[in-house]
Formats: C-alpha cells, structure tokens, sequence
C-alpha cells in the first residue's frame, strides 16, 4: 500500500472526551473514527487489524467444532419477553417501527439462537450443536468514555452450545477455554491473560471471565501466584480472598481489562422456548446451554492499552495491519520501489511511506501507527537500509538483498 493513497491521514487533534489511551492512539494513527460516543468508524488500517483478529478467532472456533451463522440484529420485541428480559435488561436499544411494532436491537442472542436450534434439534441423535456468530452487538451503555473497550455498538463473537448433559456441557466448556487461551496468544494477550473466577448467578456456581493485566484497566482481580488463576471483584467479596482452585490465601491485587467471558447456562432459555430432545427411551428432556462470549472490537481496544509506549502502538505481529513499514528518505525512489515490488511479491504486507513530507514526519508517523518492522532507505545509507523492530531501539544496516531472510526469520 502507497501512504500516499491511504485514505486516511495521522492526526495530533482528537475529541476533548476521548480519555482512554486505545481511542487517543487509534484516532491519532487513523485507525478509527469517531462519530459519536462509544460508535466509531473503521478505517482502512483498523479494519485491517479488527479482520484479522475476526480471523484468529474463527480459525480457534471451528477447531473445536464451531459452525459460523449469522443472526439478525433486529429482533421481536417478543422473544426479549418470553424470557423476561424486556423490562429487565437495561442496556437493551428499544425501537419502534411501522404500525406501532417493537422491536430490540441485539444486546446479546440466547432470545434468537434458542429458537433458532429449536428448528433443527429433536432427537438425542441430533446433539451436540455449536453454532456461533461475529456480528455487532448494541447496548444503551451509559459509560461509554473508554474508546473500544466500552461502547454502544461493537463487534462481538457468541458462541452458543447445546447438549445432551452435564458431561458433555462440562466437556466442552473445558474446550472452549483453551480455545480462548490460544487465540489471546495469537493476538499478544496470552502472557498477560488470566482465567479468572466470576459469580455464575442463576445458571452455575462459577462463571469465568478471562482478564488481561493493565496498568489501565478497569477491572480489580485478585492473582493467585501459584495456579496463575484469579477471581473477580465480585467474588472476593462475597466467597472471601481465597483461590478456589488450589486454597491459597495470598492473593495479589492487579487492575485488569476483561477480553472474554464463558458460561453455563443450563436449562434456563431452553426451558423459555420449550427447546427439548427426545432421549433414547423416548422421553422429552431440556437442552442444556452454554454461551462463550469475546469482543474482537474490545480486544483491539485492550492491545492497544497494553501494547504502546510514548511514541505510538506496538503491534503484535498475527493482527498488525502491515508488516513492514518501508519509508523513503532518499532524493530518488529507484532503490525504495525496488524493496517495495520484492516484497510485495513475496507477500509481506508492506505499508511504503512515499509521500512528500519531511523525514522527521515519516519517523513520527511510523512510530505511532506501530508496524512490527522499519525499513528506511536515504541518502545516507547509499545502497544499503536501515532496518528497525518497533520493540526495539536497535537500529541494523543491511544489504537491500538481506531483508526477506531477517524479517522472515
């Protein structure tokens, strides 16, 4: 990609009620924009990277079995009141329509995927079933100060999952949380990501959230140093300070954002939609439920709160939107065009900064859209270039043939 046929431009201005460091960096590198609070637009090197996490999580879905749908996000204002959210869920977006009609905008799908599998599920024979969706979600959310890591409308991953039994619905579980683990590796979360224990209300003793360190998150979770599991503010508070998973006393207090939560959810929207199989003796039984939840959109938030410094963004290296970002500052391109065709041709994502601006502009603006590698050709540097890590001060001169093999490995 030319910089100088990016549709969008580095910016130093960015709204007065923008606080969080993931929304100031995104609007500043032209990654996002805003129009209006918690509701921002995608541009073209912030859908790259938002795809690309999408990606990640789809590949880990259909690992462990996940069949990709789509629901819609306009639903009945009566299914919301066969499972008595309607007047009790509070973030829900209400609207009316032609003729006086109800209608919700979806916060969440349990009231719609219920329904849904109702239509295909009857017979023990038929279960398991997993079916989940990446669509955007819409909740009237009355804090919506922390860029992507709180809005009103985001992009969110359900995965819905449906069984015969407590074994199976426990089996599975188990499943869904190292998928989960491996797609916060994937996207530069995994050493800092904890599984961390929640209430699990109505449906199951324990529910489980999974909290990335953050000098700037907003969650408080107490880490157990010695099983790296950690529970929640929540249950702490009412279960007292102590690890339920191997009894130590010696909690740490860190401050945390959340990246995905899991839970059981039993026989409780089975039940409100009449979904049951018959068993193998002939009896009707309930479905019983799962639900796993992750916001690519909040991920994308979170990796920027985590992964930055003064300068800018530091991308990980799966959800970067280029990997290479190739700056000209020689008097002639001829050596510069020459490392952007070879690496286009050998399919590195290149980002090539032509445009007619000063170098120290092109230095800036690398730094802060944050691309894994900064190869710089100038004057100075005759035939060969200086190559650069984001993560690293270090800057290398190299032969212009070397590249490949360095970046490659």
């Amino acid at each position: 990609m030319l910089q100088s046929k990016l549709f969008t431009k580095t910016t130093k201005t960015i709204p007065r009620d923008e606080i969080s460091v993931n929304s100031q960096l995104l609007i500043r590198a032209g990654f996002i924009d805003k129009t209006m609070a918690g509701v921002y637009s995608y541009l073209p090197l912030g859908l790259k990277v938002l795809n690309k996490i999408k990606n990640i999580i789809r590949d880990e879905m259909d690992a462990i079995g996940g069949q990709e749908i789509l629901m819609p996000a306009l639903t009945p204002k009566e299914i919301w009141q066969q499972t008595q959210r309607y007047d009790n869920f509070d973030a829900l977006f209400k609207l009316k329509g032609i003729g006086d009609k109800d209608y919700v905008l979806g916060a969440t799908h349990e009231e719609v995927v219920t329904p849904l599998v109702k239509n295909f599920v009857q017979s023990y024979k038929d279960l398991p079933v997993y079916v989940y969706q990446i669509q955007d979600k819409y909740r009237n959310e009355p804090r919506a100060k922390s860029g992507l890591l709180r809005g009103r409308e985001f992009s969110m991953k359900d995965l819905y999952s449906f069984h015969l039994d407590e074994k199976n619905l426990d089996e599975y579980y188990e499943k869904v949380k190292q998928a989960y683990f491996k797609i916060f590796k994937r996207v530069g979360l995994g050493e800092m990501t904890y599984l961390t224990y929640a209430s699990g209300g109505v449906f199951s003793k324990y529910s489980h959230e999974f909290q990335s360190l953050a000098k700037t998150g907003e969650d408080i979770i107490y880490l157990c140093n010695k099983c790296h599991n950690a529970l929640n503010k929540e249950l702490i508070k009412s279960e007292g300070k102590k690890c339920p998973e191997c009894g130590n006393l010696e909690l740490e207090e860190k401050t945390a954002i959340e990246v995905g939560n899991i839970f059981k959810l039993g026989t409780k929207f089975s039940q409100a939609f009449d979904l049951n199989y018959t068993d193998e003796n002939g009896q009707l039984q309930p479905v019983l439920m799962g639900c796993y939840g992750m916001g690519p959109s909040r991920i994308m938030g979170a990796v920027v709160e985590i992964h930055h410094d003064t300068n800018g963004i530091i991308w990980p290296q799966e959800i970067t939107p280029y990997q290479v970002h190739l700056l000209n500052l020689a008097s002639q391109q001829k050596l510069t065009d020459k490392i952007y065709e070879t690496l286009q041709k050998r399919h590195i994502e290149v980002l090539y900064d032509d445009r007619e601006v000063s170098p120290g502009t092109k230095l800036k603006d690398a730094d802060l859209i944050g691309l894994p590698w900064r190869l710089v050709v100038s004057d100075k540097t005759g035939d060969k270039v200086e190559i650069k890590q984001r993560t690293s001060q270090d800057i290398k001169l190299i032969k212009a043939q070397d590249i490949i093999k360095i970046i490659n490995k």
